[in-house]
C-alpha cells in the first residue's frame, strides 16, 4: 500500500524521501521513481513540509515517528504529520499528544480504505482526523493518493470511521460466505444466486469482491486477513469504550480468529470462507 501511495505523490509532483523497514525496497523505490533514499526515518523526515507514514499497527507508528531514528527527530515545528495507517483512536491521539509535547502540534490521522487496486490508481478512500487548518495542508496530498476525501472530525475520528467501516465489511464478507453455502447445501445455482443477490437488496461490494474469490478458493491477497482481524478488533475496543455493542462484528472476529488459526493471516480475508465451510461441512 504505501510503496503505491508513495509513487502517486511523486506523480502528483511532491518531492520525496523514502524510508522502509528494508532499504533494499526503499532504494529501489527510489532509483525507479527519482526520490531520495533515506537511511532512517529520523533523514526521511529532516525539514520536511510533510511527513507521511503508512504502517501496520500502533507501536510501529510511534517507533517510526517517535523512536530514537523517528522522523519527529529533524522535523521542524511547522511539520505536518500525517499518518495513513489503521491504528484505532486511543494510539492516534496517544501518538498526538507525544508529538505535541515534543514541538510538533501538526498531526492528522488519515486511515485509507480501498486495498491494494485503488492505492496503485490513486482512488483510495481516505478518512482524516484533525484541525480544519492541518486537514487543508493535508488535503493535496491525501488528494494525491485518493479519490474521495473526507473530513471526519478531529484527531482520532478518522480512525473511528475507518474501523467502523472494516468491520462492516468483514462481517458483510462473513454474511456473504454462509448465503453462498446455505445456497449450496439448497442446490442451487450459485450463479442465479449472485445475479440475483447483485441485482435487488443483497447487493453489496462484499458481494462483488469476494463471492468470486470465495468460490474459486482464491485467496491472492488484497487485503490480508490478519489485518482485517486488527481492525475489527479495534472497532469492538472502540464500541466497548464507548458503551456501543457491535455482535455481528465480534462473532465475525471469531471467524477471522479461526481462520488464523489455520494458517490464513497471509491469505486475503476471503479466505473466511474455509471456516464456515468447516462449520457447515461443505466445501463451495
Amino acid at each position: 500500500m504505501g510503496s503505491r501511495m508513495a509513487a502517486n505523490l511523486v506523480s502528483a509532483g511532491f518531492e520525496l524521501s523514502v524510508w522502509n523497514r528494508t532499504e533494499e525496497k526503499a532504494a529501489r523505490f527510489a532509483d525507479e521513481h527519482g526520490a531520495r533514499f533515506a537511511p532512517t526515518p529520523a533523514d526521511a523526515g529532516r525539514d520536511a513540509e510533510a511527513v507521511v507514514t503508512m504502517v501496520v499497527d500502533g507501536p510501529q507508528v510511534e517507533e517510526v515517528l517517535l523512536g530514537d531514528h523517528g522522523a519527529a527527530a529533524n522535523a521542524g515545528p511547522e511539520t505536518l504529520f500525517v499518518d495513513c495507517s489503521t491504528i484505532g483512536r486511543e494510539a492516534a491521539t496517544r501518538i498526538a499528544g507525544r508529538l505535541l509535547e515534543r514541538g510538533h502540534p501538526h498531526f492528522v490521522d488519515a486511515p485509507v480504505t480501498g486495498s491494494s487496486p485503488r492505492a496503485e490508481d490513486g482512488t483510495l478512500t481516505i478518512m482524516a482526523g484533525g484541525s480544519d487548518q492541518d486537514f487543508e495542508r493535508a488535503r493535496p496530498l491525501l488528494e494525491a493518493m485518493g479519490k474521495l476525501i473526507v473530513h471526519a472530525g478531529p484527531a482520532g475520528h478518522g480512525q473511528v470511521v475507518k474501523v467502523i467501516n472494516n468491520a462492516v465489511a468483514a462481517t458483510n464478507a462473513a454474511v456473504v460466505g454462509e448465503a453462498l453455502l446455505v445456497a449450496a447445501r439448497a442446490g442451487v445455482d450459485l450463479d442465479a444466486l449472485y445475479d440475483v443477490m447483485s441485482a435487488g437488496s443483497g447487493a453489496s461490494a462484499m458481494l462483488e469482491l469476494k463471492a468470486g474469490p470465495m468460490r474459486e478458493h482464491d485467496y491472492t491477497t488484497l487485503f490480508k486477513l490478519e489485518h482485517m482481524l486488527k481492525d475489527v478488533r479495534l472497532c469492538l475496543e472502540e464500541g466497548q469504550a464507548v458503551g456501543a455493542p457491535f455482535a455481528f462484528a465480534a462473532l465475525t472476529r471469531e471467524i477471522l480468529t479461526a481462520a488464523m488459526g489455520r494458517g490464513l493471516g497471509e491469505a486475503d480475508f476471503a479466505a473466511l470462507i474455509e471456516v464456515l465451510e468447516g462449520q457447515a461441512a461443505t466445501r463451495l
